[in-house]
């Protein structure tokens, strides 16, 4: 099969790239850092320099890449507008719909799809964190959009992965050990005693693509953190 994961030269992306790359399926993975996709192209079908939150090459990269089976969108516009909502710049709030929400709305106006489509989004769409306002804003979007996406695509199926805390390039912007303290007080707190990894997330997006019968779902990958 054909599967485009776009956001795919790391994290999530990346795992999910690598993971169904060993399935067997033609990966073709799309990205902006030159340097990342230098890194990736040896391990997929194809890595292509796409910005997902440019219009134009967003619609010249699938108008060249024609009918394809599953489309995976993981963009991540980072860490950006963390913290109290009276202390957060707005440009940052309007820089995650833009990194994710609208550009995963763009490849689906765009992509010739015919199997299924997959979003990542994250637990934070239905946590209670102070300081989560951005990330539950735009991911909470992302959620509510699945529905109404699944029952208008049919029969291509439309489905999410929400993660929890996964341990990816994400967390760059803590230092070391204050990353790793985060993750071990994260770890303790959860069902599944460890944050998680990319490949845990990876996991279900393989489940989700191979999934006939699901649509319409978000499956949450969080180990047990929304039901604590």
């Amino acid at each position: 099969m054909r599967i485009v994961i776009m956001g795919g030269t790391s994290g999530i992306g990346l795992a999910a790239a690598n993971r169904l790359t060993a399935a067997g399926h033609e990966v073709t993975v799309t990205g902006r850092d030159p340097e990342k996709l230098a890194r990736v192209k040896e391990l997929v079908h194809a890595a292509e320099s796409v910005d997902g939150t440019d219009e134009e090459q967003v619609r010249a990269f699938f108008d060249r890449i024609g009918d394809i089976d599953h489309l995976v969108l993981a963009f991540s516009p980072g860490a950006r507008g963390i913290g109290p909502i009276r202390d957060i710049d707005l440009a940052d709030l309007r820089a995650g719909f833009d990194g994710k929400l609208f550009a995963y709305l763009h490849a689906i106006q765009r992509a010739r799809v015919s199997g299924s489509i997959t979003m990542v989004s994250a637990s934070s769409a239905r946590a209670a964190l102070p300081g989560t306002v951005t990330f539950a804003a735009v991911n909470g979007a992302i959620e509510r959009v699945v529905s109404p996406l699944a029952a208008e695509l049919a029969p291509i199926r439309v489905n999410a992965v929400s993660p929890g805390v996964v341990d990816t390039p994400w967390w760059a912007f803590l230092p070391p050990d204050q990353r790793a303290a985060q993750f071990t007080s994260a770890g303790q707190q959860i069902p599944a005693g460890r944050v998680g990894t990319g490949a845990d997330v990876a996991a279900a997006i393989a489940y989700l693509v191979d999934a006939d019968y699901v649509t319409g779902s978000i499956l949450p990958v969080d180990g047990g953190f929304t039901v604590a």
